[in-house]
């Protein structure tokens, strides 16, 4: 290693012990935030729409980590950058780390954390940094001088000291992880959850109701499998026992209940499928599950929500909130405060210990997860999250349809096999899906049993491939009479459409 190059990683290595006792710290504490975190969220929320759009479409559900990776990245950077530039002039570190310390403490005010845990958060990563940046500029000169040619003796233990450091920041950062995610879930209490038996009992979906095809995605999605699209960079942190629900706003009856109270209310099953408004045409971004919860007419009518009452918004305890309109509660749609995913409690990533399920509509406008809030306003009174960002106020889920099997792109034999896959218009329902294979007529799919009119339905198409490249594209037609439209439309600012396209080749 060069004498130039050591004072770069020595700032490398200060800037990223820093974020890594910093983290471990918040892991031990349970008032000191992630700094990762923090400023992860200030940048979720202020991040242009098109830039998010984009993030989802390239990265998927992987959005969260890859940003998180990319703080990292920045820090480490700008802290090689500062190791050379304060090797002779240590205070343009100190300054360099403090505004990293005073920025990090920022972000996770802004991001809720009180002044205290706040200031602590950003102390320990301004202190270890200088620290170690400090320690490892004593390890260049151990032996001789910089400049004067690097004697064996200062590589060693240059060498020695940043493999020291590189190892305390590796255990510092993977502890306090496990220490903070486990935090999270010891105080939320969720172990201890057990879910009431509900007054209505959704039946086991029947046979007809799924087709056995390889590749093709199950009836019911299993919740490890389940789509998470949120705005919250790590899973909140909720304690059960303080955990309230608030309804207020435009009501009579403003009222507030705990958890127990929710469970002690009428719960109902209901298979609701759900779908992200960026969710691209033929993409992942869907799924199906059974919810358990309270319908939310029951919530509202016991607070009387007068005829000026228009819009319901839902607050999650990180501040995301969502609206849609009151009608959609009352026109005989499944609208829930769920509880319970697949027969268990929500899982963390999910909303525990409740969310809002509202059928037919994008997430965006009303999947509230880690609900503490319900308002009541007019239409033009609130404005939810995605609004001011450019995406439409009103957010019906539409009607789209997904080729599971065979893959785009895929080398498949000549043999005989089914194309396949799901087809969805929650709140309306599938009444036909056809398929097209190259320029040929097209074929009416089979579908499988529908459970109601809020899920997904999967459709199969035999087919006996011919060796070459063939283009094969479906289309669905809804209960209204309604059939996707062709024009291919990106998902802002209210949902993609356009028939999900795929090419394959038969092998010879």
């Amino acid at each position: 290693m060069t004498d130039r190059l050591r004072p770069a990683v020595a700032g490398l290595l200060a800037a990223l012990t820093a974020l890594a006792l910093s983290e471990l710290v918040a892991g031990l504490v349970a008032a000191v935030p992630s700094l990762v975190e923090s400023v992860g969220g200030v940048v979720i929320d202020n991040v242009p729409p098109g830039v998010k759009d984009w993030a989802i479409s390239t990265f998927g559900t992987a959005d969260k980590p890859v940003l998180i990776f990319g703080i990292v990245i920045t820090v480490a950077g700008l802290g090689a950058l500062t190791g050379v530039l304060a090797r002779r002039r240590f205070w343009v570190a100190g300054i360099v780390f403090v505004g990293f310390g005073v920025l990090g403490a920022l972000a996770a005010y802004l991001d809720g954390t009180d002044v205290y845990g706040a200031t602590v958060g950003g102390l320990v990563a301004v202190v270890s940094g200088l620290g170690v940046l400090r320690w490892l500029y004593g390890r260049l000169e151990a032996g001789g001088a910089v400049g004067e040619g690097p004697s064996d003796v200062s590589r060693r233990a240059f060498l020695a000291g940043a493999g020291a450091v590189m190892a305390l920041a590796a255990l510092s950062a993977g502890a306090g992880r496990i220490l903070v995610e486990r935090a999270k879930r010891m105080v939320a209490g969720r172990d201890s959850v057990v879910l009431p038996v509900p007054a209505e009992v959704a039946a086991a979906p029947p046979p007809a109701a799924s087709f056995t095809v390889t590749e093709l995605a199950p009836l019911i999605t299993p919740n490890d499998e389940f789509y998470k699209i949120d705005t919250s960079l790590s899973t909140p942190q909720v304690d059960l026992s303080d955990w309230t629900l608030r309804v207020h706003g435009m009501v009579d009856r403003p009222y507030e209940i705990d958890f127990a109270d929710l469970l002690d209310m009428e719960m109902v099953e209901r298979y609701i499928t759900l779908s992200c408004v960026s969710n691209e045409v033929g993409g992942r971004l869907v799924g199906n599950a059974k919810w358990l919860g309270v319908p939310l007419n029951q919530i509202l009518d016991r607070a009387r929500v007068p005829t000026g009452a228009e819009q319901v918004v839902g607050r999650s305890v990180d501040g995301f909130t969502v609206g849609f309109p009151v009608s959609a509660v009352y026109d005989g749609r499944d609208a829930l405060v769920a509880v319970g995913m697949n027969d268990e409690p929500l899982p963390f990533d999910h909303g525990f210990p409740a969310r809002l399920v509202v059928a037919g509509l994008y997430g965006y406008v009303s999947a509230t997860k880690w609900l503490s809030d319900i308002e009541l306003t007019t239409w033009d009174g609130f404005d939810a999250y995605w609004v001011p960002r450019g995406w439409s106020k009103e957010g019906p889920i539409k009607t789209q349809s997904r080729i599971d099997t065979p893959r785009n792109r895929a080398l498949i034999a000549p043999e005989e096999r089914a194309i396949a896959g799901v087809a969805w218009a929650p709140n309306i329902g599938i009444d036909r899906v056809e398929v097209q294979i190259d320029d040929a007529p097209w074929v009416e799919a089979e579908l499988a049993e529908a459970l109601d009119a809020d899920t997904w339905r999967q459709w199969r198409v035999p087919w006996q491939p011919t060796p070459g490249e063939h283009r094969i594209r479906v289309r669905a037609t809804d209960a209204s009479g309604y059939t996707q439209t062709e024009e291919l439309a990106r998902p802002a600012p209210d949902g993609a459409t356009g028939w999900h396209t795929i090419r394959v080749t038969v092998d010879t």
